[in-house]
């Protein structure tokens, strides 16, 4: 049976076609099994915000069969999450998936419109397995924001990943490893 996996972009000039293509791509070398992977172009991409980013991101949730994997980088990561939090999808996700993410919140990036609510880890989907995975040598997004994520969602897995940057060395092999290992199967597989 194939398993969608939906990878929501980072923000920027260019970055679906230049930048996280390169993550796209690596993760589709690397995965073993059959999976579907949807990479949707994400609608100003230099200004990510609520008004346009969420309802797109919305109507690519809601095209999504139970077992979908959600992925997201970077700004796209922390729109995703504010997103689930928010409401969950009516999709029975097998996981969530976020790399480089900001924190917006205390401890980490100031307070805007995606601020984290700080019952974050209880408002994500039940039983869902969530990942962490973020660049130790990222310059970006400080590593430290992948622990805050670890705080505000306990049952969350965090992934370090030695001499990688904010893109991560473009190198999803880890994060396919994790989705191809089968920590993925659920109740109704």
């Amino acid at each position: 049976m194939t398993q969608t996996i939906l990878f929501i972009q980072g923000g920027g000039e260019g970055t679906h076609g230049e930048w996280d293509d390169k993550l796209v791509e690596s993760l589709r070398t690397h995965l073993v099994g059959d999976f579907d992977l949807r990479y949707p172009r994400m609608p100003t991409e230099d200004d990510p915000g609520a008004a346009t980013w969420g309802p797109a991101i919305r109507r690519q949730l809601a095209n999504l069969e139970n077992g979908a994997i959600v992925i997201g980088h970077s700004v796209g990561a922390t729109i995703l999450v504010h997103l689930l939090a928010k409401q969950t999808p009516q999709t029975q996700l097998g996981a969530v998936v976020l790399l480089s993410a900001p924190f917006i919140g205390p401890g980490g990036w100031p307070a805007t419109e995606f601020e984290l609510p700080k019952d974050l880890g209880a408002r994500l989907p039940k039983d869902v397995p969530i990942h962490i995975f973020h660049g130790q040598d990222d310059d970006t997004v400080p590593p430290a924001h992948a622990n805050l994520y670890g705080r505000a969602i306990p049952q969350a897995h965090v992934h370090l990943l030695p001499g990688r940057d904010h893109q991560l060395g473009n190198d999803l092999s880890e994060v396919a490893a994790v989705l191809s290992g089968g920590v993925m199967k659920t109740a109704w597989d």
